[in-house]
Formats: C-alpha cells, sequence, structure tokens
C-alpha cells in the first residue's frame, strides 16, 4: 500500500467511525425525543426531533463518500456498537435537563471527532471530504448551540 493508499484508509476509516457516532446520536436524539416530558415537552420534542432528522439525513452521504473512496462501510448494528464512540442511554428516567446537557456534549464530542477527520481528509487531499466534513461540523455546532440556549434559566 502507498502512503496515499493509507491516507485514503485513513480517511474511509474516520468516516466510517463518524457514521457509527452519527447513528447511536440519532438514536439517542429520538430515544429523548420519545421519552422527554415536562413544561417544555412540546418544544423539546418537536427540536430532538428536527436534530435527530438532521444526524439522519447525514448518514447515507457519509457511508457513500467512503465507497466513492473504494472501501466498504458499516455493515450492522453490531459494526456500529464496535465504532460508536458517543454513549448510549438505555435509563428509564432522564430529566429534561440532562437530555439537553448529554445531547449538547455529545454533539461537541462529535464535532471534535469531524475536525480530526478534516486533518485526515486534508492530509490524503480528499478535497470533497474535507469540504462535507465542514458541512457536517458548522450543523453539529449549531445543534450544540440549540440545546445549550435552551437550557439557560432567564
Amino acid at each position: 500500500m502507498t502512503t496515499g493508499d493509507n491516507a485514503k484508509k485513513a480517511v474511509a476509516e474516520a468516516l466510517n467511525g463518524i457514521l457509527a457516532d452519527s447513528f447511536a446520536l440519532y438514536l439517542k436524539t429520538k430515544n429523548f425525543h420519545w421519552h422527554v416530558s415536562g413544561p417544555h415537552f412540546r418544544d423539546y420534542h418537536l427540536m430532538f426531533d428536527e436534530q435527530a432528522a438532521q444526524i439522519l439525513a447525514t448518514t447515507d452521504v457519509i457511508a457513500e463518500r467512503v465507497r466513492k473512496n473504494g472501501h466498504r462501510t458499516l455493515t450492522s448494528i453490531g459494526d456500529i456498537a464496535g465504532r460508536q464512540s458517543i454513549t448510549d442511554n438505555n435509563a428509564d428516567k432522564v430529566s429534561a435537563d440532562d437530555m439537553l446537557d448529554e445531547l449538547r456534549s455529545d454533539n461537541l464530542k462529535l464535532v471534535s471527532i469531524l475536525r480530526a477527520a478534516k486533518e485526515l481528509a486534508g492530509e490524503a487531499g480528499d478535497n470533497a471530504t474535507d469540504g462535507m466534513l465542514d458541512d457536517w461540523t458548522d450543523q453539529a455546532e449549531e445543534r450544540a448551540w440549540f440545546l445549550l440556549e435552551i437550557s439557560q434559566k432567564s
């Protein structure tokens, strides 16, 4: 394998990790959408659904980017579980405030992961992936910002 092949493989591996984290974050966001309660139910319920839809919309693009670069992408729930760094939340009850905090933290973690992948894409000369990562970073930053602002106490 050449250095260029290794760099492209590193990008594909990073994208597969991002894809796994995207699925994990999507499902956690939907989980909170389904289970949120309290005085701000409607606002949080709708926001979580919007955010989940945005996250899910990136998954096919991420997987196709891996394939366009000649590599295999995720194949199963087990594959996702083996690669994800965003942790699941299986608690029976989570307060709305804790949901906001956890999703904000997870989105910021995703931002960090996306930035690391951007460096790899730059090293590999993969301009298309580099640009896409900017868009996904902006989306994750916006989600984190909304989660922070909505959690502020007046």
